[in-house]
């Protein structure tokens, strides 16, 4: 089977469109990127709902991330960039697609900073409001800066599945990494020469992620420990 890919692969073809995979993939970062910064501000927000004293707030977080989390990421980008325009709101498939993985990943941004919170000790909220600062002073100053650095290994891991899952925009005709391979595979009918370029973009691209939250989790434990 491997020498019936390997001879199906072309060198020559792969070296030619290096610069439309090199494209695609700036594509996906800038929308992943974009995505990203959605979700850490939604999720922050909902990471907070989720163990405020507020019932509504709190129901609302819960809800939404149950929703989300309980959805295909697929349909809900078709809900955006297709049934929106229903109600006279219509997007673009660059401004939908990001919308959709914002929102996304808003939700598991959410119990990412959730855990981060409760991960801080009680006694900081304590000391915050005995030096007189209320509560929404003692989050933004105390609690959430140390919730951040210790779930940033996780969001980091989010930032790299995001990166991945931005391959579902391809169908709603957004030109990233797979759309680009879909592309050139429909115009060569050569399918492991542009698949296999894809595969090896995403890892050049998620590879070095890895490893650089890999060494922030370790730096983090040690400084934990020492």
């Amino acid at each position: 089977m491997v020498q019936s890919i390997l001879s199906q692969f072309n060198l020559e073809l792969f070296i030619k469109i290096i610069p439309q995979l090199i494209d695609g993939s700036i594509l996906t970062i800038k929308i992943t990127v974009f995505s990203i910064i959605i979700g850490l501000f939604l999720g922050t927000i909902l990471g907070m709902g989720r163990i405020s004293y507020n019932i509504l707030y709190r129901y609302f977080s819960s809800f939404y991330i149950e929703f989300v989390r309980g959805t295909p990421l697929l349909v809900q980008i078709m809900i955006i960039y297709f049934g929106l325009p229903s109600f006279g709101i219509n997007l673009s498939a660059y401004t939908a697609g990001i919308l959709a993985l914002g929102l996304n990943s808003g939700a598991y941004v959410g119990e990412i900073i959730k855990a981060g919170i409760l991960s801080v000790h009680v006694g900081q909220m304590e000391a915050a409001r005995s030096l007189g600062m209320n509560y929404a002073q003692a989050m933004r100053y105390i609690i959430l800066p140390q919730a951040f650095r210790n779930v940033l290994p996780a969001i980091g891991n989010e930032f790299i599945l995001l990166l991945k899952d931005s391959s579902l925009l391809s169908v709603i005709a957004i030109v990233e990494l797979t759309r680009v391979g879909k592309q050139i595979y429909s115009s060569t009918y050569n399918a492991w020469t542009p698949l296999l370029g894809v595969a090896l973009f995403y890892l050049i691209m998620t590879l070095p992620l890895s490893k650089l939250v890999q060494h922030i989790e370790n730096r983090w434990k040690i400084d934990r420990n020492g």
